[in-house]
């Protein structure tokens, strides 16, 4: 399992490093993102291209509109196939009710659904420009309480929060986490951070982990160090 719980976050690129780069990666051993910048430069044919390679696609466009035009965006990303779609869980309930019932018709091949919670580049003194009174995690909750009950079947949120959302929305609601940086790398525009290990103890599914891979001399190498770190994580925590 622990080689499916790594999503890769692939970074704008000319195609032909951007495929050199996939090239380099095993669709057994991760997952790949696909991010706003790199869908406005290339498109679905970029999704059908790394589905074609074999790989699971989470194509996190953050959806965020009115619930009719969210539900439009929504079936029209399952019609690509992909494994899973992000939006906004503050778009509120009608609109991720509507994302949730364009579902319906795909059933079993329907992707997963998951709400964005709180940007891991946000930080706490950023909240109060929001109107957002209260600490960062007890908007994580308020939303991750919504997204569950509207019917998405996990949310996006900083591993910091991991631990606290898994107790209150239980082990089936799933979790994904950006932030995630290994030892000794750079936070760059991150805030809420936390190494592969400790975010999977903590309760997460999945780890979003974009330039400690995709900018490392052999991404490959990277990977699997990551992944060795996780099953030394593992290894260590009393069951």
């Amino acid at each position: 399992m622990l080689n499916q719980c790594i999503i890769v976050a692939l970074e704008l690129a000319e195609a032909g490093a951007l495929f050199r780069l996939v090239e380099d990666l095993n669709p057994q051993a991760c997952r790949l993102k696909v991010g706003k910048a790199l869908f406005t430069r290339y498109g679905p044919s970029l999704v059908q291209q790394l589905q074609t390679r074999g790989f699971d696609v989470f194509l996190d466009l953050k959806f965020h509109d009115i619930p009719q035009t969210v539900a439009q965006a929504v079936t029209a990303a399952a019609d690509l196939g992909v494994w899973m779609i992000s939006l906004h869980a503050s778009g509120g309930p009608k609109m991720l009710e509507a994302a949730v019932t364009a579902l319906n018709s795909f059933k079993a091949k329907a992707p997963q659904l998951v709400g964005v919670t709180l940007l891991t580049s946000l930080h706490e003194d950023d909240l109060p420009l929001l109107g957002i009174t209260g600490p960062a995690s007890q908007q994580v909750e308020r939303l991750a309480v919504l997204a569950q009950h509207c019917g998405l079947e996990g949310v996006v949120c900083s591993a910091q929060e991991a631990r606290q959302l898994r107790s209150l929305c239980g082990n089936s609601f799933t979790l994904v986490t950006p932030g995630i940086r290994p030892a000794g790398t750079a936070a760059h525009d991150q805030q809420r951070l936390m190494a592969p290990g400790p975010a999977i103890a903590a309760g997460a599914d999945y780890l979003v982990i974009g330039r400690p891979i995709t900018q490392a001399v052999d991404p490959a190498a990277a990977l699997r160090e990551i992944q060795q770190a996780l099953m030394d994580q593992i290894s260590r925590t009393p069951h």
